[in-house]
């Protein structure tokens, strides 16, 4: 079974100013329906890639959403803000940058390289109790928050015009560049906040084929730009079941494959005559349906 042509993922590239849900109601509008979501949230200064998934795609979301990120960021050196981004206010600041070198920067990010613990943001579209963070900070509540571990794969110094700098960073899902530019900036010991950041990429997804937000009108464009939900997901293994075997699948029903023991406790996409039949789990040997795409 494939799923049909109203089902797929499209990358779409937001600019600075809209949020991420202004984006979602432009393509609702553009493409004529409401069962559309994307796979992780961008900041309105922010710019950069966001995933679109339309149509029974919203729920291979949770899949996309794990992804590693990539993005370019700039950073002001020489003062912090409550926010950690140029939409708030300072807070702390030291004007004399006399002693800031491209090598002290260069050190201090090869210190957030790795695994980290980062405590979320105050002001961050992390929700608590259904409310994300940003409203309860901005009636100056406070909310004490986990710390979550993340990691960075890679930060490298990219550009340098003090107080100004710009650098590179890929990360796992959930990493806060605003607080890699906060700890860059405590780390050289004069404060540092965000005033630009551009997601890059999503795993294999590049924001260099993304459609810009005034393309969502034009259908040509939408068709072309659009991912199949197989590729979509074509960071997960993949298994290609029979007529037989997609009939079990789509009444939910487990099969018994022939795999090793190394393919256990994965998620894998299950494909039939070219479509995306299913996302599902193996355990020792058994096919457990978790997400079947079936009319």
């Amino acid at each position: 079974m494939r799923l049909e042509d109203g089902d797929f993922v499209l990358p779409v590239d937001k600019p600075e100013g809209p949020t991420s849900h202004d984006v979602v109601a432009a393509a609702r509008r553009a493409l004529g329906t409401r069962r559309i979501g994307h796979t992780g949230t961008l900041d309105p200064f922010a710019s950069g890639l966001l995933l679109l998934c339309v149509g029974r795609a919203t729920r291979l979301a949770e899949y996309l959403s794990r992804l590693d990120k990539a993005y370019e960021a700039t950073a002001r050196l020489g003062a912090e803000t409550d926010t950690l981004d140029c939409e708030g206010v300072v807070t702390t600041e030291n004007g004399d940058l006399s002693g800031v070198s491209e090598e002290v920067v260069r050190h201090a990010l090869a210190g957030l390289r790795g695994a980290l613990d980062q405590v979320p943001p105050q002001f961050s579209a992390k929700k608590v109790a259904g409310e994300p963070m940003h409203r309860r900070a901005r009636r100056g509540e406070r909310v004490d928050l986990a710390p979550v571990a993340v990691t960075v794969h890679r930060i490298e110094l990219t550009g340098w015009a003090l107080p100004e700098i710009r650098f590179s960073v890929r990360c796992s899902s959930g990493t806060y560049v605003r607080l890699l530019a906060r700890d860059l900036g405590r780390a050289i010991g004069v404060g540092a906040h965000l005033t630009a950041l551009r997601r890059t990429g999503i795993g294999a997804f590049e924001v260099s084929d993304a459609l810009g937000l005034g393309e969502l009108t034009d259908a040509e464009r939408v068709v072309a730009g659009r991912v199949d939900p197989v590729a979509a997901v074509g960071h997960l293994p993949c298994l290609a079941v029979d007529d037989d075997q997609a009939a079990r699948l789509r009444h939910g029903q487990r099969l018994r494959l022939d795999v090793g023991a190394e393919a256990s406790d994965r998620a894998v996409a299950v494909a039939h005559a070219g479509g995306l039949l299913a996302i599902g789990e193996i355990d020792h040997g058994v096919l457990r349906p978790r997400k079947v795409f079936a009319s």
